[in-house]
């Protein structure tokens, strides 16, 4: 699912592959970020309650404007949008930019062919998308502000994202790759996404820089859920001590209680946000020796305990095969099962190509990158010069075996103390000023798109259908 003004799949820089178990994977072209100039709302319904749990888009007018017309017609169709343009498209679905009739608010809104979907296999990947979007309230992830279906296709509303990808952008670099300090500033809103992907049970498997959008105001949004899985997640707080490099610790945990998690809760597929409240964290103190005070100041490194979120779902297994060749983790291309450690290997993979302009292990086709991903040694080129910290966490990141890779255990947490992001204020990160600012987007192009899309007359397209009718002649690919 893809949410930007310029995407197609069949741009990217390579293919996407999925191979699933149980599971096949959903539809995959998207959009994100926007303009409104009148109202927005809820899903299902229940726009009030909804918008009021979605704090990061609280202030959105999109969501009074589609809780305006659920509140006026009962339940929302095709015909209260006007599709404008393609956007893009992807495995399963087509992404076109909408705009709300009646109102200043556009929107992406992917479309899917509901017989396609059960003809492919593909309706439950199509709905573990759907899951995971609704779960998500972050200010680095999209937004799902409606979804509904027809007779023939299903639909989801999202955010339209104007400032196109990460691999477009790239592209306008000098030398095709960011600096070091515009690279660090997108990785570490990109580390932010996946740290909340992983608190909320969500392994994504697809991240690259087509995949990360860049809003109107310069930050970034992960996109395209269709490869993503879920599973159950234990969140932990962690009070934590380090002493320098050796990066020894003594630990006293914060766990949540058995009682706290919902039976209902104890399953792979379920994590709630109402099973993670902050009254389910008690204090748990594990015994530690007791050790007699130094009289002598400890040295200049030492940094004193704070406590630490650690959402790993390190119990996350997965026999599928999917991904993109470049991006694809070891473990994934052996069959050996895979968890919540590719996406690790896979954040790797994107620094590089963000610092180099290409991915480490790229071959001559498909067959030559998946041998040289599982039995090359990683390797830096001379030119571009980059940090040996740099450096050093690409290493960590690409470790072959998921089980030694860094953040295979303490996720996110372990990335962020790492000496490349050591001036990054993670707390502030929304107030950083972005490297790149998009250009406003003209929306001139709306009036000569209308006249060619495929839309049945003003009349038809004013009724609020419940079915697609011959209202739209979508495209799907």
């Amino acid at each position: 699912m893809e949410l930007g003004l310029k995407h197609s799949m069949s741009s990217t820089n390579s293919s996407k592959i999925s191979i699933s178990s149980p599971k096949s994977d959903a539809g995959n072209s998207g959009v994100t970020a926007t303009s409104c100039s009148d109202g927005g709302d809820g899903v299902d319904g229940s726009a009030g309650l909804f918008n009021s749990s979605k704090p990061h888009k609280g202030n959105d007018l999109r969501w009074d404007a589609i809780r305006r017309v659920k509140e006026k017609d009962g339940v929302m169709g095709l015909g209260h949008f006007r599709l404008l343009k393609k956007l893009g498209f992807g495995d399963i679905g087509s992404v076109y930019l909408a705009k709300l009739r009646g109102t200043g608010c556009f929107f992406a809104m992917k479309v899917m062919d509901r017989e396609a979907l059960v003809a492919r296999k593909k309706l439950q990947r199509a709905r573990t998308e759907r899951e995971i979007l609704l779960l998500l309230d972050h200010p680095f992830l999209p937004t799902l502000y409606s979804h509904f279906e027809t007779e023939k296709f299903s639909c989801l509303v999202m955010e339209f994202c104007s400032g196109g990808d990460l691999h477009t952008l790239r592209q306008r670099q000098p030398g095709k790759h960011f600096t070091e300090q515009v690279a660090r500033f997108y990785a570490s809103e990109v580390l932010l996404a996946l740290e909340y992907l992983h608190m909320m049970g969500v392994v994504y498997r697809d991240l690259k820089p087509e995949n990360v959008l860049v809003r109107e105001d310069g930050h970034i949004m992960l996109s395209d859920f269709d490869l993503s899985m879920r599973c159950y997640v234990s969140p932990t707080l962690v009070n934590s001590t380090f002493f320098g490099t050796e990066h020894s610790r003594k630990l006293s945990t914060y766990r949540i209680q058995p009682s706290c998690i919902h039976p209902a809760c104890k399953v792979p597929v379920c994590v709630e946000p109402s099973c993670l409240q902050p009254s389910c964290f008690t204090l748990r103190v594990f015994p530690t020796k007791t050790r007699k005070k130094k009289s002598k100041v400890l040295s200049h490194n030492h940094i004193d305990s704070f406590p630490e979120l650690i959402a790993e779902p390190t119990s996350a297994h997965s026999m599928s095969f999917v991904g993109t060749h470049e991006y694809l983790a070891p473990e994934i291309i052996k069959g050996d099962g895979h968890g919540s450690a590719v996406d690790w290997w896979t954040f790797g993979v994107f620094l590089y190509e963000l610092l180099y302009g290409k991915t480490p292990f790229k071959g001559s086709g498909n067959r030559a990158t998946l041998f040289n991903v599982v039995g090359e040694p990683l390797r830096f080129p001379e030119l571009p010069s980059v940090s040996s910290a740099a450096k050093d966490l690409i290493r960590g990141l690409l470790v072959k075996d998921p089980q030694q890779r860094l953040a295979y255990r303490r996720g996110a947490t372990e990335i962020k103390q790492h000496p490349f992001f050591e001036n990054v204020n993670w707390a502030l990160i929304r107030s950083t000023r972005p490297p790149d600012i998009p250009k406003p987007v003209d929306l001139d192009f709306v009036k000569q798109t209308v006249s060619s899309c495929p839309c049945s007359s003003e009349k038809e397209a004013n009724d609020s259908d419940t079915s697609s009718g011959s209202y739209l002649d979508f495209e799907f690919f």
